[in-house]
């Protein structure tokens, strides 16, 4: 039981962590602000990083990890797009961030209550993932 609520929290980050830089690369090229770009980029850089000791706990089980819900992503690809169209700029992109922050801190929330039985490692990665997302939101409240 400990072994499997690991991989499937573990999957779950994974895949959080690859939706978070794909929304972060999406956005990159609309912002004006240096600064909102700067915390943007340095955000995605702490995730790549949370994302290499993620990738080796899940080679420590042999799982590959789990891509992003295509519908999801695509869905959010959607919305981004179509938003930035109608009003391209900073404020736009901090709702949009926030957005998908605040949904995974509650997904990610839900697994690591659903997966209960998984090892402290993975449950460390997932907090610090959450931390992340959490922070970003904080971070990106001025250009709101």
């Amino acid at each position: 039981m400990i072994e499997q609520d690991t991989i499937r929290l573990l999957r779950e980050c994974d895949a959080g962590v690859k939706m978070g830089v794909s929304s972060i690369d999406e956005v990159l090229k609309y912002v004006h602000s240096d600064t909102l770009k700067n915390i943007l980029q340095r955000c995605r850089d702490k995730h790549n990083t949370l994302d290499a000791d993620l990738q080796k706990l899940l080679a420590k089980y042999k799982d590959e990890g789990k891509e992003p819900n295509p519908i999801a992503k695509g869905m959010s690809w959607m919305k981004t797009n179509m938003m930035l169209k109608m009003h391209e700029s900073d404020a736009t992109i901090a709702d949009l961030m926030t957005d998908g922050c605040n949904m995974g801190v509650k997904s990610l929330n839900k697994y690591l209550n659903e997966f209960e039985a998984a090892d402290n490692d993975s449950k460390e990665i997932c907090k610090r993932l959450i931390d992340l997302e959490e922070k970003l939101a904080i971070d990106i409240r001025r250009f709101l």
